[in-house]
């Protein structure tokens, strides 16, 4: 039987939004698996991966995302994976979203589009590679009050789908993980000083929110095991794929 490994060991790994949540999780996921990673933040990291590097970098500025690649490249060597975290949560009613849109529009959207096109290249370059990026199943099932986060990610699914398949004859798969509401301090900060766990996990009919099927908030790890499977050779014929890690919450829509 042909086994195949996952293929994540000693590969250059680049993780935006590695500062805390879903990128956090990541970053610390694929460096226990072996992987040397550069992590990226808007914000100052509090770490270095072991044998890797911590970057600040605004991921929404196209020059600093090229010398980001540049500097890990020259420490670390030619950039074979890219998972791209980084992100906003606002929201608000979309009768009054010009605040809202223009900062999710701006890191949500733009922001991949930069860190994704220029990671391309650079997969392209190293002989090809994996490009998986952090989406919400908000970019397909309406919400209430995320209007504006929602068409965020709408775009930037979007984008790397069309992005994929430009690049999939020169060995580069790029693919999406579409969480829903995971234990978080983005999600948490959505909410009261009380935990409303089991309130999201339940639905809400008059938001026409269905609720979690699999009666669980998702935890970081989980988004960052999906992030590492279509990253690794296990996944080796997937891409253009938008992979939804959220219990169900939207039927796989």
């Amino acid at each position: 039987m042909l086994m195949i490994m996952d293929g994540i060991d000693g590969r250059v790994t680049v993780v935006t939004g590695a500062a805390g949540g879903m990128g956090a999780a990541i970053a610390q996921l694929f460096a226990d698996r072996g992987a040397v990673v550069a992590a990226w933040d808007a914000e100052p990291l509090r770490s270095t991966p072991p044998g890797g590097l911590a970057q600040q970098v605004d991921v929404t500025d196209k020059a600093a995302v090229r010398g980001a690649f540049d500097d890990a490249e020259r420490a670390l060597g030619p950039v074979r994976i890219v998972v791209h975290a980084a992100g906003v949560l606002r929201t608000g009613s979309a009768l009054d979203a010009a605040d809202d849109w223009s900062a999710c529009m701006n890191v949500n959207a733009t922001g991949t589009v930069t860190v994704a096109s220029e990671g391309a290249k650079r997969l392209i370059a190293a002989g090809g590679g994996a490009l998986t990026t952090v989406s919400s199943n908000a970019a397909a099932s309406p919400r209430t009050n995320m209007a504006a986060y929602g068409a965020s990610k709408a775009a930037a699914t979007a984008f790397v789908r069309s992005l994929g398949l430009e690049v999939a004859n020169q060995g580069v798969r790029c693919n999406i993980v579409s969480p829903g509401s995971t234990d978080t301090p983005m999600l948490r900060g959505m909410w009261d000083s009380s935990d409303q766990s089991d309130s999201v996990i339940a639905g809400d009919a008059a938001t026409y929110r269905l609720g979690i099927p699999l009666r669980r908030l998702a935890l970081a790890e989980d988004v960052a095991h999906a992030a590492l499977y279509l990253s690794s050779d296990a996944a080796r014929h997937v891409t253009l794929h938008d992979l939804r890690v959220d219990g169900g919450a939207t039927l796989d829509m």
